[in-house]
C-alpha cells in the first residue's frame, strides 16, 4: 500500500494514499468561532465549503507550525448513511510518500481508536493514521451540521 508521510511536531505519521483526494498548499481560513480547536476554519475547495482540521491541535495540543511544508491532505469521509464529505487535514512536512507491504505494519499495543499500525524502517517508527477514526461520529456530525455534499447549506 501507498502511504503519504509527514509529521506531528518531531514524530512521523503515514495515512494510506487510497483516502487522500488532493495535497494543496496552505490557504487562509475563514475562522470559527467558538468551534473546537482543532477546528482552523473553513475554506473554499474548489468551489466547496470544507473545514480545516490541524492534525497537530488534534495529537498535540498545539497549531501545526506555518511552514512552507505544511500541508492541507484533502480526504473524503463518508458517513454511515454513506454520504461523503471533503475536508483537510493540516499537518506538516507533508514532503514524501512510501511503499509498504501489510507485512511491514505492526500492531501497536496501545489502545487507542485514532491510531493505527506502526511501521518500522531504517529512520524509526511512522504512526498510521485511520481517517474514518480521528474523530467520532458526532464531532464529525458537527463539523458537517447543515451542509450537504457539494457543500452548500442543506437547512
Amino acid at each position: 500500500m501507498l502511504m503519504l508521510l509527514f509529521y506531528v511536531g518531531n514524530d512521523r505519521y503515514a495515512l494510506d494514499i487510497s483516502h487522500v483526494v488532493e495535497v494543496i498548499p496552505m490557504v487562509s481560513f475563514r475562522k470559527i468561532y467558538q468551534g473546537p480547536d482543532y477546528l482552523a476554519g473553513l475554506f473554499n475547495y474548489r468551489g466547496q465549503i470544507a473545514p480545516a482540521i490541524d492534525l497537530c491541535q488534534i495529537i498535540k495540543g498545539e497549531a501545526s507550525s506555518n511552514c512552507l511544508s505544511t500541508r492541507i491532505i484533502m480526504v473524503n469521509y463518508q458517513e454511515k448513511d454513506n454520504t461523503t464529505h471533503l475536508f483537510g487535514l493540516i499537518a506538516e512536512r507533508v514532503t514524501d510518500s512510501q511503499k509498504y507491504q501489510e507485512s511491514e505494519l505492526a500492531i501497536a499495543r496501545i489502545d487507542s481508536e485514532r491510531l493505527g499500525k506502526m511501521i518500522i524502517d531504517a529512520q524509526g517508527m511512522i504512526q498510521t493514521l485511520q481517517v474514518e477514526n480521528l474523530f467520532n461520529y458526532a464531532q464529525l456530525s458537527n463539523l458537517f451540521l447543515g451542509m450537504s455534499k457539494d457543500g452548500t447549506n442543506r437547512n
